[in-house]
């Protein structure tokens, strides 16, 4: 019985035979829904924050061309989202919404951006947060290139550079808190998105890596103490092997392995180790040169594209 005052607990008129009507029902249930919707976008939203890596993700490759706006933002001496040491010398770098910075597949990869005062070229340094998927965020130096500043956000066209000239051949770090227990390490100065990386001890075969939100490759359990083989592959299929890496934590080591070149000559078997060409003497930060192999370039469209 309702107490006298108080609401009923239906508040629809009944029907004449007594029965309550199903106006009620019917709220209870789109008012369920709401919330589930509700609860569903907010999911989406707390695992982009989050750093999920949304479904159908990948970073821009191959020919295709990208329509949006860019903004701007200052760095300072961080490496991003992409943890990479710092910033490129010439601070020409790019921050993408989550969909396109897939997890770090982006990472080290190179955009030519053009606006309305003109192209810059910039490398995927790290992620930007409030950026959907036609938004991008440039460095300050990369902005003032292709707009003028005081317009805050320009229009702009977006593609991927394939095989960017680069100087100099891959690099690699060994993460710190890396040991012969757990691998994990950072390969730089690719060029291309990586699409794998394998490494392999003294002993055994190479055994593949996964990839981390924060742009490291690790092994679960491995390789021993050391020195490494690792084997870089890119979304082209063009791969390059570098040996010789030491266990040494947040140390640059460099090889004259190039994964990415202007004008790549597919072969059916892996190439002669390319002539290193002078470099200064390592510092505290850098190791001498490992040796490396260059491998065939499969093909010039990305493998494995997503469909979406």
């Amino acid at each position: 019985m309702t107490a006298p005052g108080a609401a009923p607990d239906n508040d629809i008129p009944a029907s004449n035979d007594g029965t309550p009507r199903t106006g009620r029902r019917v709220r209870h249930w789109l008012a369920g829904a709401g919330v589930t919707a509700l609860a569903a976008v907010l999911g989406i939203t707390l695992a982009v924050r989050g750093g999920a890596t949304p479904a159908c993700a990948a970073p821009p490759t191959g020919n295709t061309v990208h329509k949006g706006k860019a903004s701007f933002y200052d760095a300072g001496r961080s490496g991003g989202n992409c943890s990479f040491p710092g910033p490129p010398a010439d601070r020409l770098y790019v921050a993408l919404g989550a969909s396109q910075y897939s997890g770090s597949a982006a990472c080290g990869s190179y955009l030519e951006v053009s606006g309305p005062k003109g192209k810059v070229r910039v490398m995927v340094m790290d992620q930007c947060g409030g950026c959907g998927p036609s938004k991008i965020d440039l460095s300050t130096e990369a902005f003032t290139k292709i707009a003028d500043r005081s317009q805050g956000i320009a229009p702009v066209t977006y593609r991927a550079v394939v095989n960017p000239p680069l100087d100099g051949g891959l690099t690699f770090r060994i993460k710190g808190g890396a040991s012969k227990y757990w691998f994990a390490v950072q390969v730089g100065n690719h060029g291309n998105p990586l699409r794998s990386v394998e490494a392999k001890g003294p002993a055994g075969g190479f055994r593949k890596a996964a990839r981390q939100s924060d742009n490291h490759w690790t092994i679960e359990g491995g390789l021993g103490p050391g020195p490494y083989s690792i084997r870089v592959t890119d979304v082209y299929g063009r791969q390059a092997t570098a040996t010789g890496i030491r266990l040494v934590t947040k140390q640059v080591q460099r090889s004259t392995a190039i994964l990415a070149s202007a004008s790549p000559t597919p072969s059916s078997s892996p190439a002669a180790p390319p002539t290193p060409s002078a470099a200064p003497s390592p510092t505290a930060t850098e190791s001498a040169a490992p040796t490396a192999t260059v491998e065939a370039l499969a093909g010039a469209a990305p493998l494995d594209a997503p469909r979406c």
